[in-house]
């Protein structure tokens, strides 16, 4: 596991390169500064490129929330600072509107140094209410992605898609890039992170797991089922400290499973010879 020092040096770099002023090759940095460009520098594509990627900050049993939906603390505050960094470089901020009810929010930058992305809510059904705070006009893009005709507070922009059993991922990320949204994070819930997997459209997963015990509630992540191990993903995957959270950065898609599934399998020989 490397231990990766964000400090306000490294943050400032990794913004100056997300906005194509700099780049994170030069430089005289720390094991642990180098160790956070790579982390965070995975995060930044070439503009106009399509890039999406998520991130799920839960407990070490794998839970997000209690049974009671209490999800205030689970992620410790270098996990929290993780995910803000996140949203600052990235161009829209995806949730699902299940996430949207149940915690309301704000899906801004706060923690770090860095500019609010575009947010955007997946609500088929219309249900998030127009006084919902990300739908707040405080500057930022607002994009509400829906099956019906409901009316939205003013400035926000409605993508209308047609649906069967729920909204196709790849219809949605099509949708954003024609609004000029190419670099993506999808914060949540489970179910909606879960879509964008199995349809592919991953190239990198962040799981960020704080050190605490919930017991029971809902889980970070449940995709379908599959009946033997071989089926299992199994991304490459690096490990960094952040302080009070580990992050787990996992490359994902058809083309890392396949990379890495012959390391994998030799791993399984080693372990059972």
């Amino acid at each position: 596991m490397q231990t990766a020092q964000v400090t306000p040096k490294v943050w400032d770099r990794i913004l100056a390169a997300r906005a194509g002023r700099s780049c994170l090759c030069c430089g005289d940095w720390e094991t642990g500064e180098r160790a956070a460009m790579t982390l965070y520098g995975s995060m930044i594509a070439a503009p106009g490129s399509p890039h999406v990627v998520a991130q799920i900050g839960q407990s070490l049993d794998g839970r997000v929330a209690t049974v009671s939906g209490d999800a205030a603390d689970v992620s410790g505050p270098d996990g929290l600072a993780h995910l803000h960094r996140m949203r600052a470089l990235v161009d829209a901020v995806i949730v699902g509107v299940k996430t949207a009810l149940q915690d309301d929010p704000r899906l801004t930058v706060r923690l770090v140094a860095g500019q609010n992305p575009a947010r955007v809510v997946i609500d088929p059904s219309g249900r998030l209410p127009n006084d919902a705070r990300l739908f707040a006009d405080d500057g930022a893009r607002r994009v509400v992605i829906q099956t019906v005709e409901k009316s939205r507070p003013a400035g926000v922009e409605v993508i209308t898609l047609p649906r069967s059993q729920w909204i196709s991922p790849a219809a949605i990320v099509a949708a954003l890039r024609k609004l000029g949204l190419n670099h993506l994070l999808v914060e949540g819930g489970a179910i909606t992170i879960a879509r964008f997997i199995e349809a592919d459209l991953l190239s990198r997963l962040h799981v960020a797991v704080a050190p605490l015990l919930i017991g029971a509630g809902p889980q970070g992540l449940t995709t379908q089922p599959i009946a033997k191990l071989a089926q299992a993903r199994r991304p490459e995957t690096q490990v960094y400290g952040l302080g009070s959270d580990v992050v787990f950065d996992c490359l994902m898609g058809t083309r890392a499973q396949a990379q890495v599934w012959p390391h994998a399998k030799q791993a399984t020989a080693l372990r059972h010879g």
